[in-house]
């Protein structure tokens, strides 16, 4: 009987537990709503944290200085508190040793020069281990020769060290768009060019008389740029009809020492403004005699960089883009004939991005590399420049990001790439080689992550360093000849950051609008997330076209996390129509950049919030700067019915007013109606949710009058918004005092919390 009158009243207790405990796992979880003095210490702790987190080092990358004979390299080594070391790696071996005793070292330029020196902080603007046991240093602009047996120090004459910078890559990249230089001497030496009164006249060195070889010429419409064919036989000359760029103007309103603004004003090319076009002509010295080039007039960029064949002065080739960036060529010109062909021509219904095409012009062997679209993927192509025949080097469901270099010798091409790897982010980027016949593909870089690669002088070894946005960096040597590690030189962790209390950024994969194509994300919390609340999106938005943009290196520290400890879910998302995926994937940006890939950001973070039932889907931010300024407008204009709040710094809302050559890229040419269609001003009354604007009054990459004509229009409708204009400002997001604002307007419109005013001053 006593038995069961204790078990009853327990057996009670327990299933009273076991009620609430399920009730609480059940019931709703409650948005979060802190108190003022909850968001003034949210702003204590985020500002603590990201002060920490900047302090702890991450070495993403290392930058190795190499001996000229590829033995050995030092690298500097960041540690916590903003202080470093310095490491000493014999290439061979492996063999990897502080380089020198900082303690020792620190006193013996104490002692030589009399200043101070901070042994954990050994700054200098030269260093070179020479042969032997000794280092070459500059410091303070005076040079020291340091012996690393006793650390003593004598003053140098000799300054000569080996230069080799690491990161450049082994073939500098030239613009296909770069001129030839401006050369008068013609290349035997016989004769002299120059432009006079619009025409084009040469003298003879040898008899000191002038030929005029052009007579149509005007100032109005001169004969400008001019290239001397090799043997100095002919000289190809443009035909010029200028068009006046057309100038943009910003007033600085709070220039010191001053009562006035003062008006600035630039050339500054928009959608649409007439291009000067050049017309080639061959002219023959001798026979005084002008032929003109059977091709059309070159209206978009200057006079293009000319290719000719091996010892061959007869032709040459050149390439052009036609102004909407749907057709590109590389055509060959006969020089005694003016007759052309094309070698190249290829043509697409969207955009053929024309940045992203690489050529390298081989004429001892009449081909030529070039990466294409056509099939879809970005990839290399060899092409016999004699017949025109096209042979894929790549192939597959992946893009060829950038070409490194290429070895004639060997006939190979080195070259960055992402997607090859399934199971992997498709954006990491992995280095390559491979063979002009498409064969022997090597990846230099097998380990999982995005990479960054760096050769000694020789290539003979090269520095592989890869992380993922929440796995830290880890640097390897390895031997280029077969990829062999020879030694890991760091290894980053992620346990200090982890004991700050941060949470690392977490990846996040979705399906895009077409049901199939993956859409890939990262996603910041809140450190001190609370189980039983919900919490606000915001996203950080740039929907340009030109790259892709989510981080996929280690990043433990951002302005995304700085912004989740108030107490918000930040998200970054590479929607449909940016690059670095497949062209359809691309395309979608095609004369539609207001679309922004705002259906596929939406049904992300609709997935998002299935996987993190803490995610308030009913409580959406945006925020962003340039094009992304433009697309969070728009996310509010286009999208009301999710995006409740917008921070739109220097935005290009009208793809009209904003510079040439971005916007044609994408948005075609002629100027057609749909520009007028997708603008955020002429759409500005379909302004439901919250919006502030920020600008810069100097902002010389976006004109300002993008975000005050928008500012116009939603006055003009009556629409309630915000905005901050920052005197002197560039194009920015507001810098420090814009990045406060920012953070305050979400506190106040998507918490509904009041954030801390910094007019009020705290005493103690």
């Amino acid at each position: 009987m006593m038995y069961s009158m204790v078990r009853k009243p327990l057996v009670l207790a327990l299933f009273s537990l076991a009620f609430l405990q399920s009730k609480a796992q059940h019931a709703p979880l409650q948005p979060y709503a802190p108190s003022p003095a909850e968001v003034a210490n949210s702003y204590q702790l985020s500002n603590k944290l990201d002060t920490t987190l900047r302090n702890i080092p991450t070495n993403n990358d290392i930058t190795p200085f190499w001996k000229k004979d590829g033995t050995a390299f030092w690298y500097r080594k960041n540690l916590p508190n903003r202080t470093w070391e310095y490491y000493y790696v014999e290439t061979a071996s492996g063999k990897r040793q502080l380089a020198f005793d900082s303690e020792k070292l620190a006193k013996s330029l104490e002692e030589t020069t009399g200043k101070k020196q901070n042994a954990v902080k050994l700054q200098f603007s030269e260093l070179y281990f020479a042969d032997g046991n000794t280092a070459k240093i500059k410091l303070q602009g005076k040079w020291y020769g340091v012996n690393l047996s006793n650390y003593s120090i004598t003053d140098l004459t000799d300054t000569n060290i080996y230069q080799y910078n690491a990161k450049r890559p082994l073939q500098q990249k030239r613009s296909r768009w770069q001129r030839n230089r401006f050369v008068r001497k013609s290349p035997d030496g016989k004769y002299e060019a120059t432009i006079r009164g619009g025409n084009l006249f040469v003298t003879d060195k040898a008899t000191n008389t002038e030929i005029q070889l052009s007579t149509d010429g005007t100032e109005a419409k001169p004969y400008g740029d001019y290239v001397w064919v090799p043997d100095g036989k002919n000289i190809i000359a443009y035909k010029t009809d200028p068009k006046e760029i057309k100038k943009v103007h910003y007033v600085l309103s709070s220039v010191p020492g001053t009562t006035r603004g003062e008006l600035k004003s630039r050339e500054y090319a928009q959608p649409g403004d007439d291009f000067t076009s050049y017309q080639p002509y061959i002219f023959n010295i001798t026979a005084k005699t002008a032929v003109k080039v059977d091709a059309d007039p070159i209206d978009f960029f200057g006079p293009p960089e000319l290719h000719w064949r091996n010892n061959d002065s007869r032709y040459y080739t050149y390439e052009k883009v036609d102004r909407g960036h749907q057709r590109f060529r590389v055509i060959e010109v006969d020089v005694q004939t003016g007759k052309t062909r094309n070698i190249i021509d290829e043509k697409t219904n969207t955009f053929i991005y024309e940045s992203r095409i690489y050529t390298r012009y081989l004429p001892k062997t009449n081909e030529m590399l070039w990466t294409s679209e056509q099939d879809g993927w970005q990839h290399l192509y060899l092409v016999n420049t004699l017949t025109g025949k096209q042979a894929k080097i790549t192939s597959g469901n992946w893009v060829v990001r950038d070409i490194d270099s290429v070895d004639v010798a060997k006939r190979q091409v080195w070259f960055k790439a992402s997607g090859m790897n399934k199971d992997e982010d498709p954006y990491f980027i992995h280095y390559y080689r491979i063979g002009f016949d498409g064969k022997g593909l090597v990846n230099l870089t097998p380990e999982k992550g995005n990479h960054s690669l760096s050769f000694s002088p020789d290539r003979k070894y090269y520095i592989d360093t890869y992380s993922q946005v929440n796995v830290p960096p880890v640097s390897e040597l390895r031997l280029t000849s077969n990829t062999r590690k020879v030694t890991e030189l760091e290894h980053g962790t992620a346990d200090t950051y982890l004991a700050t209390g941060v949470k690392l950024p977490e990846v996040f994969v979705a399906k895009a609008r077409d049901g199939v194509t993956d859409i890939w994300g990262v996603v910041c919390l809140p450190s001190k997330m609370e189980p039983n609340k919900t919490y606000p999106i915001i996203e950080n938005i740039y929907a340009g076209p030109q790259d892709s943009f989510v981080p996929k290196n280690f990043l433990p520290a951002s302005e995304m996390q700085s912004m989740a400890e108030l107490g918000f879910i930040v998200v970054q998302i590479d929607g449909m129509g940016t690059a670095n995926r497949s062209k359809a994937f691309h395309d979608v940006c095609w004369k539609n950049l207001a679309d922004a890939g705002l259906p596929d950001r939406i049904l992300w973070m609709k997935a998002m919030a299935l996987k993190y039932p803490n995610a308030d889907i009913s409580r959406v931010g945006v925020y962003g700067t340039s094009a992304g300024g433009q697309n969070s407008t728009g996310a509010l204009l286009f999208h009301p019915e999710f995006y409740k709040a917008a921070v739109s710094a220097c935005g290009c809302h009208d793809n009209r007013i904003d510079k040439q050559w971005w916007n044609e890229q994408w948005m075609g040419y002629p100027v057609g109606p749909h520009y007028g269609e997708q603008s955020n001003i002429t759409n500005a009354a379909k302004l439901q949710g919250n919006l502030f604007l920020i600008v810069g009054e100097a902002d010389e990459n976006v004109p300002p009058e993008s975000t005050y004509r928008l500012a116009d229009a939603l006055i003009k409708a009556n629409k309630d918004f915000d905005i901050l204009s920052i005197p002197g400002m560039g194009h920015s997001d507001g810098g420090t005092y814009g990045r406060r604002r920012k953070r305050d307007f979400f506190v106040k419109h998507l918490l509904n919390a009041e954030p801390p005013n910094p007019n009020i001053l705290v005493t103690k």
